[in-house]
């Protein structure tokens, strides 16, 4: 009898503890489902909705406020998902607040992230329906992957084959890592380019002290900015130029209108240049002047030796034989 009532008690007692753990059990798991917590019921209307499930979570701001109630095609391929939200937290989400789909942690399970809201807008009610916004395709980001590591591959063996044809001495880059001689060339250039630089730095050292003179108290350039008598002197030297300048255009012009009438046979030089009949005539009686000349000087000869000239011609001679 006694064995009886102590296994009763036994069973009783794991009857309890098995009741208290689903309880415990039961309410845990309405308190992760927000079973007994006062919600409103919102939905949102997605193209795809990415392996979300029912029971999933909703959060807004990093905090957990609600859970997927149900998911529900929609029209012809959209999928509507139901959501209870705390009740508590609705004042916070604005009717303008959009929702999305994201991952709790990288490779989590699916939620819904509710986001955005004007702060002056009003909150959100009972049956209320939120802008889906689609978050980024994983298909599409590893293709994208793909596509880059593909592209990374192919670089990789296109640099392989750089650096090989480099460390052979192939190429400009090869020749100037490999090529001691290029090397002690280009050394030399980027000496004679130091020395060319140095000579720069001492000419424009010169040409700053040049310039420092001008700049000088007395100087050429002083003068001429601040001597006012000097600068008198120049003006009137310019305007002496400017004339010398209109007189010699003038008598150029003038040159220039004689020329034009050398080349006309209406005036006296015209007509020595330009007339050939005044030219045959010209020459006609120089010719006569010529022989004239002659016969005159022929006369003159056969006069001195004339009885009735003779004496005076011997006294010229005397005379000009005494002078001598």
């Amino acid at each position: 009898m006694k064995n009886d009532n102590k296994r009763s008690v036994t069973v009783g007692i794991f009857v309890l503890i098995g009741i208290a753990i689903l309880v415990v059990g039961i309410l845990t798991l309405g308190a992760q489902q927000k079973a007994f917590v006062k919600s409103i019921r919102v939905t949102s209307v997605f193209d795809d909705v990415g392996g979300l499930q029912t029971g999933n979570n909703v959060w807004f701001s990093g905090v957990k406020i609600g859970t997927v109630k149900k998911i529900n095609f929609y029209g012809e391929s959209q999928v509507e998902i139901e959501m209870n939200i705390e009740a508590a937290a609705k004042e916070y989400i604005k009717k303008n607040s959009k929702a999305t789909i994201s991952s709790d942690g990288l490779i989590g399970n699916k939620i819904i992230v509710i986001y955005g809201g004007s702060g002056q807008g009003p909150a959100i009610e009972d049956g209320d329906v939120l802008t889906a916004e689609m978050p980024l395709d994983t298909d599409k980001m590893m293709e994208t992957l793909q596509v880059n590591n593909n592209n990374l591959v192919s670089i990789t063996e296109d640099l392989k084959i750089l650096t090989h044809k480099i460390s052979s001495g192939e190429g400009i880059v090869g020749a100037v890592l490999t090529d001691s001689t290029l090397v002690k060339t280009f050394k030399a250039t980027m000496q004679n380019l130091e020395r060319t630089a140095a000579n720069s730095d001492r000419m424009t050292a010169e040409l700053a002290k040049f310039s420092n003179g001008l700049n000088q108290k007395g100087g050429f350039v002083d003068k001429m900015l601040n001597d006012t008598t000097l600068f008198a002197s120049l003006k009137t030297t310019a305007e002496r130029l400017e004339s010398t300048s209109e007189e010699a255009s003038n008598a150029a012009k003038n040159f220039s209108d004689v020329s034009e009438n050398l080349g006309d046979s209406d005036n006296a030089i015209g007509m020595l240049l330009n007339d050939p009949e005044f030219a045959a005539y010209l020459k006609s009686t120089m010719s006569s002047l010529d022989t004239g000349t002659v016969r005159m000087n022929e006369t003159l000869e056969a006069l001195r030796y004339h009885w009735f000239f003779r004496k005076s011609f011997r006294k010229r001679d005397k005379a000009d034989a005494a002078s001598e």
